[in-house]
């Protein structure tokens, strides 16, 4: 059944600590991952055809 009291539940001993999450966490998202590679694609074509082509 569910539980409708309003009495607030103590905190769980296993519950794990609000750690932020830094830079590495970010970099782990599939569509930042994606921009950030579609990104570097354009630079380093534009980089070979500045090398390359006349």
């Amino acid at each position: 059944m569910l539980d409708t009291s309003r009495e607030p539940l103590p905190p769980s001993p296993e519950a794990p600590a609000d750690e932020p999450r830094g830079c590495l966490f970010a970099l782990s998202q599939p569509p930042l991952m994606i921009f950030l590679g579609v990104i570097g694609c354009l630079l380093l074509m534009a980089a070979l055809h500045d090398l390359f082509v006349l």
